[in-house]
């Protein structure tokens, strides 16, 4: 009598599952690279590699536009090619001339909406027999089955994100509600660690409020107070369950906005622009999005640097700025 098989665990992560699907596909077809890929804008970032050849690893990014797999997706050609040069589309492509490429696999890795997560991709520099054209139903099978790993890890991903905000209540601005530099610092290295996992877009938008100074010399702390707890109302106003608004300084905000790619950006902006009038507050604003290479922290000092120019063309400078620190300090 046979033995029982063996009980096979879950998955404990999208990585790991993506590295079982890349293993058993390269066991299955060869090919000296295999990627599971995460577009983000203009980049296409690798979430995880088996490579035998081409030097790739997790967290390389490449441009998606100079790329196979978006002509892939366009539509310009097919999902197996077995010999690269016979299709004008790949053989055209900046990818070509910049690696050696014989034989090409790619399925989309679509999320439950419909929209492109990445790519399930293969690599080989040798053109491959035509018998792999048979194992398009397999790939695209893997590729699905990512898709719903992907979806499930980052509703996870948003649920682990609200939790590590309820917790940050012990870590907030006395004065404004919201959290505080400490809770801040935390938070953008939680996200990071989390940007890094799934290549997730990440927008930061930096604020320094133009009269608190002003405020303070005619009204008295008690006006610069409340323009400050207006101020961070207004940002928390414009803020979804996902997002982070924060006091990082003694007239400064921060806004942290997963999801939020190039083009969201100036629709925030001008959302928090608006919430600004209409609470009286005015403020200088710079954003950033978090590039792969540079990561979260980058960003953030960019949006600071983008806020300072926008202070700078408005006739604030920082030698005005450092006049503007009261004893209203952040907790």
């Amino acid at each position: 009598m046979l033995a029982p098989a063996a009980p096979l665990p879950p998955f404990s992560s999208f990585a790991e599952g993506a590295q079982a699907v890349l293993e058993l596909l390269h066991e299955r077809l060869g090919f000296a690279l295999w990627m599971v890929t995460r577009v983000v804008g203009e980049d296409s970032i690798v979430l995880e590699a088996a490579d035998r050849g081409y030097g790739v690893v997790g967290g390389d990014v490449f441009r998606w536009s100079e790329s196979f797999c978006s002509r892939m997706v366009e539509g310009l050609g097919p999902r197996i090619a077995p010999n690269v040069h016979s299709v004008a589309a790949y053989a055209a492509a900046p990818l070509a001339r910049q690696v050696t490429i014989g034989a090409y696999v790619s399925v989309p890795i679509e999320l439950e909406d419909g929209s492109l997560f990445g790519t399930l991709c293969a690599l080989d520099p040798v053109p491959q027999p035509e018998r792999i054209l048979e194992e398009e139903a397999l790939v695209g099978l893997f590729s699905r089955l990512l898709g719903t790993l992907a979806a499930a890890s980052l509703r996870t991903e948003d649920a682990t994100r609200l939790a590590e905000y309820a917790e940050l209540h012990a870590s907030t601005d006395a004065l404004t509600g919201i959290a505080n530099r400490r809770a801040w610092d935390q938070i953008l290295e939680t996200e990071e660690a989390r940007s890094r996992r799934f290549g997730s877009p990440v927008a930061v938008l930096a604020v320094d409020l133009d009269d608190l100074k002003r405020v303070n010399d005619t009204e008295g702390h008690v006006g610069g107070d409340a323009l400050l707890v207006a101020a961070a109302g207004a940002l928390v106003g414009v803020c979804r369950d996902t997002d982070l608004a924060a006091r990082t300084g003694g007239d400064e905000f921060a806004l942290l906005v997963p999801g939020c790619n190039e083009a969201g950006l100036e629709s925030l902006v001008q959302r928090v622009e608006e919430a600004f009038a209409a609470a009286g507050v005015r403020a200088s604003i710079g954003v950033a999005s978090r590039s792969p290479q540079a990561g979260l922290v980058a960003a953030w000092l960019a949006a600071d640097e983008a806020m300072y120019a926008s202070k700078a063309r408005r006739g604030v400078t920082r030698g005005d700025l450092a006049q503007e620190i009261t004893a209203s300090s952040p907790a």
